[in-house]
């Protein structure tokens, strides 16, 4: 082969790789030429925006924003954890309050059908009433008393005491003041002979043996 068809062929070699690269030159060129308006507009239309804020922005500001956030990249970091750690919680919770939020309506909205809001309500104003008439030691004492009282209820609440408490609730009823009359010693010799007086009779000797207890026992020694 001669060295002009060697030539040739390299020539033929160069040109079809040079043909892609040339090919690929001239599509960068289009594309150049149809973005350059586009790229000038963006540009015009951001320094007309920039020219807003153009008396509140400072570089200086810029960079000390940059610095900031670069000294505090792990608390950027944690935040983002943290984020994502409440994300997930609320995307596992939404199903439950999406089931308990109505619940908790129909709840409330029953204890409002119910009055005890208007109660709540009633007994924050007896409250305040008892906050503006009584100091505060005058409640200091309020409370011992209330304590010493529930002392005293708890005593009551016995089935002993309860039964006793009911049945002198039903005296009253049964006694008619009306048919009340004067009564002296031969009368009252008289009625000790009815059953019923008997009764009551023995009824208030066991009230006065349980009243000795009554009487303050001396401290000893």
């Amino acid at each position: 082969m001669k060295n002009e068809d060697i030539i040739l062929d390299r020539l033929d070699q160069l040109k079809d790789e040079i043909a892609p690269v040339a090919a690929s030159a001239r599509s960068i060129q289009e594309l150049r030429e149809e973005l350059a308006p586009r790229v000038n507009e963006a540009v015009k239309a951001l320094i007309i925006e920039l020219a807003d804020i153009e008396a509140d922005f400072q570089l200086e500001d810029l960079l000390f924003l940059i610095k900031k956030t670069l000294r505090n990249v792990r608390n950027l970091t944690f935040s983002l954890d943290q984020l994502k750690n409440i994300i997930d919680f609320v995307l596992i919770a939404e199903p439950l309050l999406k089931s308990t939020v109505p619940q908790v309506i129909l709840y409330l909205d029953d204890l409002e059908h119910k009055g005890v809001f208007n109660f709540l309500a009633s007994l924050l104003n007896v409250v305040k009433k008892m906050a503006e008439t009584y100091t505060t030691e005058d409640m200091e004492k309020i409370g011992y008393g209330l304590v010493k009282l529930l002392g005293i209820a708890r005593k009551l609440a016995t089935p002993e005491a309860l039964e006793f408490l009911d049945k002198a609730a039903e005296v009253p009823s049964r006694v008619d003041l009306s048919s009340a009359k004067s009564v002296g010693p031969f009368g009252m010799l008289w009625a000790c002979g009815r059953k019923d007086v008997k009764e009551g009779l023995g009824v208030l000797l066991e009230l006065t043996k349980g009243m000795g207890s009554l009487r303050e026992q001396p401290q000893p020694l």
